[in-house]
């Protein structure tokens, strides 16, 4: 029997807000579990790592205040990354139609565009180094930790 109720829906805000707090916990976790798992880097270095973007190589001897730079740093692209695709969607109808598959697109080209435009225009400065493991775990995470939320909490917006 199908599901009858009426979907909630959201305000362009909240749809905001709610898609850049999953957005932001989903990647920064992935981050934490695959790379504090597998090379033993702290939530702390890993968060340092993003304010380099900003601060440069000085980041890395940085304290606390940089990691928590870093994780605002963080959540400010995943506040970015979803205001462009919720501002998109209202424009492009099609997009709330289909996010089990715009959703993954999208989360392709957000991938491309962190790893070859906003990384070496930051303080870092040069291209990300890619190897079969990161570059595997990178697309995946920006299809179904980043784009396919992203396209879910924008399709439950209420429309005009």
């Amino acid at each position: 029997m199908a599901d009858t109720r009426p979907r909630r829906t959201l305000s362009v805000g909240k749809a905001i807000v709610i898609g850049t707090l999953i957005v932001g916990t989903l990647d920064a976790l992935d981050a934490i579990i695959v790379f504090g798992l597998r090379s033993g880097v702290t939530p702390a270095r890993i968060f340092r790592g993003i304010a380099s973007g900003l601060l440069g190589s000085a980041a890395g001897s940085g304290g606390t205040p940089v990691a928590l730079l870093g994780v605002i740093l963080h959540y400010t692209v995943a506040l970015g990354i979803v205001t462009t695709y919720v501002l998109a969607s209202r424009a492009l109808p099609a997009l709330n139609r289909r996010p089990l598959l715009y959703g993954p697109l999208y989360g392709i080209a957000a991938y491309l565009v962190m790893n070859f435009v906003v990384i070496p225009m930051s303080a870092i400065g040069v291209f990300p180094t890619f190897n079969a493991f990161g570059t595997t775990n990178g697309v995946l995470i920006h299809m179904f930790g980043v784009g396919l939320p992203t396209a879910l909490v924008a399709a439950r917006i209420r429309p005009r």
